[in-house]
Formats: C-alpha cells, structure tokens, sequence
C-alpha cells in the first residue's frame, strides 16, 4: 500500500441525462440532476484517489457524507466533482468534495471513508444474523 498524501486529488465528471434526474431516481419530480447522482460521483472522485493506493486486497467503504445541493443542472449539462484529501486517521480518510456544472458550484461538503480488508469485511456481513 503507497502512503497517503494530503492534498491528493481527484476529479469524476458525467453528463446529465434522463435516467440521473431526481425525477427517475425517486428523489424528487423534476427532470434536474438528482442528489443521489451527484453524491454518487462525489463518491467516485473520492475512490478515484483511494484506489491507485491501496493493493488489491484492501478496498475502501464510503462511511458518511456532509454536503448541501445548492444548485439545479438541466438535462444536457456536465456536472464535474472534485475530492481532496484532507485528512488521514488511520484507516478513516476525509475529504473535501465539491460538484459544479458549466455555470459554477452546485454541491460541496465532506466525506469519509474507511479502508477495510475486502475478504474480512464481506465475512462478517455473510455471519450477520
């Protein structure tokens, strides 16, 4: 496993399309870009940057996300999320996320992650009763 670097960054981008709009994801009745979508690849850039440290038996699980969706993007537009890494404790890893489409921001908070062992982590979720 590479160590961990504060400041490392990561960017995910997508288009907006029908089947990520709040009105097809159940989040709302709007054809505008869902908030689940836009976690979803706040998310992603986050991994983005996890991934290429970690070796092939180690993964990270998503723990917990803090942001505020301040803007609406139509159908058609590019919606673009940014993490950095901000901190290391452990196993926990924090970052700052940030989503924005063509005309600026429209998301941002903080998010964590955990690293875990692939292989015990599934082990314990096959034994829950």
């Amino acid at each position: 496993m590479k160590e961990f670097t504060l400041g490392l960054v990561a960017e995910a981008s997508e288009k907006v399309l029908h089947t990520n709009t709040a009105a097809a994801m159940g989040s709302g009745s709007l054809d505008v870009y869902a908030t689940p979508a836009m976690i979803a690849l706040m998310e992603k850039a986050a991994c983005d940057i996890v991934n290429p440290c970690i070796d092939a038996d180690t993964t990270s699980v998503g723990v917990s996300m803090s942001i505020s969706h301040d803007a609406a993007s139509l159908v058609g537009e590019t919606i673009t999320a940014k993490a950095v890494l901000t901190g290391v404790d452990g196993r926990k890893l924090t970052f700052k996320v940030i989503a924005a489409d063509d005309f600026g921001t429209i998301g941002q908070g903080t998010h964590e992650r955990f690293l875990v062992k692939k292989e015990k982590f599934m082990a314990k979720l096959k034994n829950r009763k």
